[in-house]
């Protein structure tokens, strides 16, 4: 049996999502689909629209036979960190081919690149225009080459899986399905729409409701929550912490312009828009906040460099025999609910997870404390 690895984050779930875990199924019939997401906060450094469990939900209902969690630590940071605790989940469980959504759709060419970012003269390059100001991802494919210049988002994340598949020495085969919506797009214009076109959307109370299936519009509706509600503890987490150079990404100096700032700032849209600079991508940005925000510092992130632990949120019938199956080859505890298990990632993903929910309403909060702790792992039969 072929077993087919989906690394992603579904804020939110949506067709073009759909489009993809439909695609793989048809090139691998009978294909078991193993998928790690992130799980409250995203790459991006923004709040996971969906819950855990709704996502998680979502995730066997549309394909999926075994969901296992991409801790914070991983799932919060730049793209090769990201792309490390992934990957990292994925090769424990025995995956064979990992799929991911790709704007050039061209494999080879991204394996090609990969390997020549894995340099060391590539490595020096990138340290040399980032010491020029330039951006992080700008400095990346400034480094590759005029002709091998990468900018688009899917494909410079399929670099970093590559990359780390590389380095993890995994027999895992990376490949590609086109993605077929235009990532600029702030607008929807069809069935098939960006997650940042969707999330815009909601914020701005617009139609949403051909983008994402019947069941989810009810769910995206009643459970708004946006990055602007996190803004007064960020604002106080700022200005009651003494030294803000101990946070992770919080680097260069940019502490003393993020105290300067937070005090004028009136949202957390308007502080980003204060602290930009060509140096600073808004991502970057929003990743730094968020690490701020969950206390996240350079200190953990060194202690947090390995996945400790698989978190198992759900399976179908199959998932559950497979994962039967591998759990003696795997060398990491199994964890289901967060009540399971006193490991320090796992003990600081509960403090995450309580930052998440605090701008729920108190019943909101204890029916997904109730989820967490009681409800996991969710099993699915069809």
């Amino acid at each position: 049996m072929k077993v087919i690895g989906i690394i992603a984050e579904y804020n939110p779930f949506h067709y073009g999502h759909l489009y993809q875990l439909e695609k793989v199924k048809e090139e691998n019939k009978d294909a078991l689909i193993v998928g790690v997401i992130s799980t409250t906060f995203t790459q991006r450094g923004i709040p996971s629209y969906l819950d855990p469990y709704t996502k998680t939900e979502l995730c066997l209902t549309y394909g999926m036979d075994l969901v296992v969690a991409l801790p914070f630590p991983f799932a919060s940071q730049s793209a090769d960190y990201f792309a490390k605790g992934a990957i990292t989940i994925l090769s424990l469980l025995g995956v064979q081919e990992l799929y991911f959504g790709s704007e050039c759709n061209d494999i080879e060419r991204l394996q090609q690149l990969a390997m020549k970012s894995l340099d060391d003269s590539y490595q020096k390059k990138v340290k040399q225009y980032l010491e020029e100001g330039k951006n992080y991802p700008t400095s990346l494919s400034l480094a590759l080459g005029e002709e091998d210049v990468v900018a688009t988002p899917n494909d410079l994340l399929g670099l970093s899986y590559i990359k780390e598949i590389i380095r993890q020495k995994s027999t895992i085969l990376p490949k590609t399905i086109l993605r077929t919506n235009d990532y600029h797009s702030e607008e929807i214009t069809s069935s098939i729409a960006s997650a940042s076109s969707i999330r815009k959307a909601i914020r701005e109370g617009k139609d949403f409701e051909k983008t994402v299936p019947p069941t989810l519009v009810p769910i995206l509706k009643e459970r708004q929550h946006f990055e602007e509600d996190y803004f007064p503890f960020l604002k106080y987490r700022i200005l009651s912490s003494s030294d803000l150079s101990i946070y992770q990404t919080v680097d260069e100096g940019i502490e003393h312009r993020i105290r300067k700032q937070i005090l004028e700032a009136t949202s957390w849209e308007n502080f980003l828009s204060k602290m930009k600079t060509k140096r600073y991508t808004y991502n970057r940005l929003r990743r730094m906040c968020v690490h701020i925000l969950c206390g996240f510092t350079k200190e953990m992130a060194k202690e947090f460099q390995e996945v400790s632990y698989l978190r198992v949120l759900g399976f179908t019938s199959r998932g559950q025999q497979y994962l039967n199956q591998k759990k003696k080859e795997i060398s990491l505890p199994l964890i289901t609910t967060l009540s399971k298990g006193n490991l320090p990632m796992l003990e600081y993903e509960k403090t995450v997870f309580a930052i998440y929910t605090s701008v729920f309403s108190i019943e909101k909060q204890r029916e997904l404390w109730k989820k967490e702790y009681q409800d996991f792992p969710i099993r699915k039969e069809f």
